[in-house]
C-alpha cells in the first residue's frame, strides 16, 4: 500500500521518517494527522518512534538503518539514544557512527542485504554497516551524484533512483543489489527520491504532491499488494469470472 503524507507542510517525508521492516522513526513535534498516517499502516506491524537525532527533526536524513540496525549520528546524545534502545525492537542493534559525512541517510542507502555508500565514506564507518547491518557494502554514485542515500529509495522488493540514471548505471546498480530498478520522481518531479519517499517491503509514504502516476510507478517496483500490471488483469479477471459464472 502507498500513501501521501505531509509534515508541517514539507512533502518531504523522507527527511522526518526512517522506515524499515522492524521499525519507523518519526520526527518529535509534527502534526497528529502525520502520525496517524504511518501509526494507522503500520502500528499493528511495527513500532512508530517518536524521536529526534542531535536535537534536531531530521531523523531520516541523520540516520540510517535496516530491519537488523539503526546507525545514529555521533551528534546524538545519549538521552536520544537510550530512548530508541528502549523503544525498538531488542532484535534490532544501535550504533552511533564517528564519520565526519554525520548526515548517515545522505550517504548510506541499504536494504537488507546490501548497502549503497558515499565513495569518501570511512573505512571504519563501513565496517561498522557491514557488521551492524549485516549487509555488503558497495560504493557508488547514482547519476553523478555522491549523496547516493538522497537520490534512491530502496527495500527488498526493487528501487526507485534518479530520473537521469543512465541505463548502464541502472543495470550495474541493479546487478548490485539483486533487485529491479527503475528511474522516476516522487512529489510531482522531484529528484530527491530519499527525501520525498519512504518504503519498506510492504508499504510506502510519499509526499503529498506525488501524482497518481508516480504512485502507480512506486507500487509498481516495489511490490506493494502484488501490483504488478499481469496481477491486477487476472484479479479483474477473476472478478469478472466470479460475477457470470
Amino acid at each position: 500500500m502507498s500513501v501521501r503524507a505531509q509534515f508541517e507542510n514539507s512533502n518531504e517525508i523522507g527527511v522526518f521518517s526512517k522506515l524499515t521492516n522492524s521499525y519507523c522513526l518519526v520526527a518529535i513535534g509534527g502534526s497528529e494527522n502525520f502520525y496517524s498516517v504511518f501509526e494507522s499502516e503500520l502500528g499493528d506491524v511495527v513500532p512508530v518512534v517518536h524521536a529526534s537525532i542531535a536535537g534536531t527533526r531530521i531523523i531520516g536524513r541523520l540516520t540510517a538503518g535496516n530491519r537488523r540496525g539503526l546507525l545514529v549520528p555521533n551528534t546524538t546524545t545519549d538521552q536520544e539514544l537510550q530512548h530508541l534502545r528502549n523503544s525498538l525492537p531488542d532484535s534490532v542493534a544501535i550504533q552511533r557512527v564517528e564519520e565526519r559525512l554525520s548526515a548517515l541517510g545522505n550517504v548510506i542507502a541499504c536494504n537488507d542485504y546490501v548497502a549503497l555508500v558515499h565513495p569518501d565514506l570511512d573505512r571504519e564507518t563501513e565496517e561498522i554497516i557491514a557488521d551492524v547491518l549485516g549487509v555488503e557494502v558497495f560504493r557508488q554514485t547514482i547519476a553523478d551524484n555522491v549523496l547516493v542515500g538522497s537520490y534512491c529509495a530502496i527495500s527488498n522488493q526493487g528501487g526507485l533512483i534518479h530520473p537521469r540514471t543512465s541505463l548502464q548505471d541502472q543495470d550495474e546498480l541493479s546487478s548490485l543489489l539483486q533487485v529491479p530498478l527503475v528511474a522516476g520522481t516522487v512529489n510531482r518531479g522531484s529528484d530527491v527520491i530519499g527525501g520525498g519517499l519512504v518504503v519498506n517491503d510492504w508499504s510506502a509514504f510519499a509526499g503529498l504532491d506525488t501524482t497518481s502516476t508516480e504512485l502507480s510507478v512506486i507500487e509498481s517496483i516495489f511490490k506493494l499488494q502484488d501490483s504488478q500490471p499481469s496481477a491486477i488483469v487476472n484479479d479483474m479477471r477473476d472478478s469478472l469470472i466470479d460475477n457470470y459464472s
